[in-house]
């Protein structure tokens, strides 16, 4: 007598291809909390020059906040409503004005804001003045001692309306709107809010001492 033959199982398959489907849809679903997050709330950005030494040192990690100035809605020229506005003194991340400088890529850069839209600034041998008062920068570090023109002493400037003047805190070692001018608001991704990293490239070794610090 010939054994039974075993009969297919549909409700099995069934099964196997509802797990399935719910894994790609969950895929799915992250992947677009991911891209969401990514361009309105939250970014990480990677610390490549020295130019902010020593508030942000090669190495380091960061978050920036999307939310605190508002997101720039993607594919378009136009900035949702944000939390508060740019004061001096806020760390910026941004795209770099590439029309500024003739074959300069649009690459993200990092500085600190020092005056904004309607504010005059000026540099007296290297003391900044905004508005004819000095300013108080505890985070700025001078390694040159000589004093240039262009760099040390210039201006007053006015910045425009929907500007900001944005400036390192390496002072001496920083390419910044002393020598490309004021940058646009809409180059603006966000405020450096903290540090969830930070790698010694030279000691090959962890800066725990500023892991999940603030950035100020």
């Amino acid at each position: 007598m010939r054994p039974d033959r075993l009969s297919a199982d549909p409700l099995g398959r069934r099964r196997r291809k509802s797990r399935s489907r719910e894994t790609v849809e969950t895929l799915l679903v992250a992947l677009v909390l991911f891209v969401l997050l990514r361009a309105f709330v939250i970014q990480a950005f990677r610390i490549p020059s020295p130019s902010m030494e020593d508030t942000l040192l090669v190495g380091d990690f960061l978050f920036i906040s999307k939310l605190d100035y508002g997101p720039r809605v993607p594919f378009a020229d136009w900035r949702a409503p944000g939390l508060r506005e740019v004061r001096a003194g806020d760390v910026i991340v941004f795209r770099f004005p590439a029309e500024a400088q003739a074959g300069s890529k649009a690459v993200d850069y990092i500085k600190r804001c020092v005056a904004v839209g309607g504010q005059r600034v000026e540099m007296r041998a290297k003391r900044l003045y905004v508005d004819d008062e000095l300013v108080v920068e505890p985070y700025v570090k001078h390694l040159d001692p000589a004093v240039r023109t262009e760099r040390d002493t210039w201006g007053p400037i006015e910045v425009p309306q929907g500007h900001l003047f944005m400036l390192g805190d390496n002072r001496d070692f920083s390419n910044d709107s002393r020598y490309w001018g004021a940058l646009p608001m809409k180059n603006v991704h966000g405020r450096a809010i903290i540090r969830y990293f930070s790698w010694d490239p030279g000691k090959k070794w962890v800066r725990f001492e500023r892991l999940f610090s603030l950035v100020r």
